[in-house]
């Protein structure tokens, strides 16, 4: 059955304290950081900013074109000690001098990417503007790599480029993952549970869609159980070893039929929160040597990136607010309690290692804190 008429689900505050069209900025920012275009970044002193990931060539000239001073480069702590080779100060970013002449596309790439075989110019550190951690949720919000370029406007930039704001930024990431549109429903028989149903979830945003699958009428359970699964494309879809994603959501799947009921929220999350892309090349450090949290934040990115805002609000979107939440990892018990799910108690969910996981499992629970024991 189809959801005739979408309706928003209760918003983040952040969100809601800012006019739409501040939010409606950051959303076409996100998309401009994407497609390798500049954009403006409010704030005492503008910055014109570019996502390293996605510039070109003609994206820089743009760049320099729009600006007044020297560029620096905006990356996570953990990205610029290993291209200065030494530690650096905490923090939410850390800003590197280039040195002057031509910045070209390839050597700006291979700065932010470690995976890059390109030569990488000399770098040191120096003050980082207010607005960095804004540029830095940029590119996050891109899904991209968190290495930006930026440098002070020039008087042209304000009519030539998108302007956001850096609470507009702050508010896009927290609204993604709080308003959803319940935009369509239907039957699904699976192989594991005929009595299925399918409900889809969008982000305000326009972003991926969250799924909700239900198995029998888990709304009219006391305390159903429930699963919070983050996609897994290499796990989920093409049966990868490195992984238990894809025997976890089958054996999911298979319990909530043995029970007559469950819900199994399958999250646009891929990765842990960095998206496809990132985790295939968090595999290729890991392959060199990394474990799953180390390679995450080689990348610049943080060791678990996922909010469970979206998925408590799915599930009071279906009138479940009581749970029994099938999962070995307790930061999903403390997301869902912090966001108004009672959970009624944990169920555990693990899988037996494979030969090619041992070290993976073991590091999530090691370093993750999962209980798989």
């Amino acid at each position: 059955m189809t959801q005739p008429n979408p309706r928003p689900l209760p918003a983040d505050s952040a969100a809601t304290a800012l006019p739409e069209a501040a939010l409606r900025a950051a959303r076409r920012a996100v998309v401009d950081a994407r497609a390798g275009l500049p954009v403006l970044l409010l704030g005492a002193t503008p910055l014109v900013i570019l996502a390293a990931e996605t510039a070109t060539e003609a994206s820089l000239a743009e760049f320099r074109a729009l600006t007044a001073g020297a560029p620096i480069l905006l990356l996570a702590p953990t990205r610029a000690a290993a291209v200065l080779h030494q530690p650096v100060p905490p923090g939410p970013a850390t800003a590197l001098s280039l040195p002057p002449g031509k910045l070209t596309a390839a050597a700006l790439l291979a700065l932010a990417d470690p995976i890059s075989t390109q030569g990488a110019p000399p770098a040191g550190l120096c003050a980082l503007p207010a607005e960095a951690e804004a540029a830095l949720a940029l590119a996050k919000l891109g899904r991209l790599l968190p290495a930006v370029l930026a440098a002070p406007a020039s008087t042209e930039a304000a009519s030539s480029l998108l302007a956001v704001s850096p609470a507009a930024l702050r508010a896009a990431q927290s609204d993604a993952s709080a308003t959803l549109l319940r935009v369509s429903e239907a039957k699904v028989p699976l192989e594991e549970a005929e009595d299925a149903r399918v409900v889809a979830f969008r982000p305000s945003d326009g972003g991926i869609e969250h799924i909700a699958i239900l198995i029998g009428r888990p709304e009219l359970a006391e305390a159903p159980l429930v699963r919070i699964h983050s996609e897994c494309f290499t796990g989920d879809l093409l049966g990868s070893l490195r992984c238990d994603c894809g025997p976890q959501l089958h054996q999911a799947l298979r319990r909530m039929s043995a029970e007559g009921a469950g819900v199994l929220l399958y999250m646009a999350q891929e990765g842990r929160g960095i998206g496809l892309v990132n985790k295939l090349r968090a595999y290729a450090l890991q392959d060199a040597g990394l474990d799953t949290l180390d390679a995450n934040r080689a990348l610049g990115w943080g060791a678990d990136e996922r909010s469970f805002a979206p998925a408590a609000t799915m599930l009071k979107a279906l009138a479940i607010t009581r749970v029994r939440l099938l999962t070995n990892n307790p930061d999903k018990v403390s997301g869902l309690v912090a966001h108004g799910i009672e959970i009624a108690g944990r169920v555990r969910h693990a899988i037996a290692a494979n030969g090619v996981n041992d070290a993976y499992l073991e590091t999530k629970a090691r370093r993750f804190g999962h209980l798989l024991g």
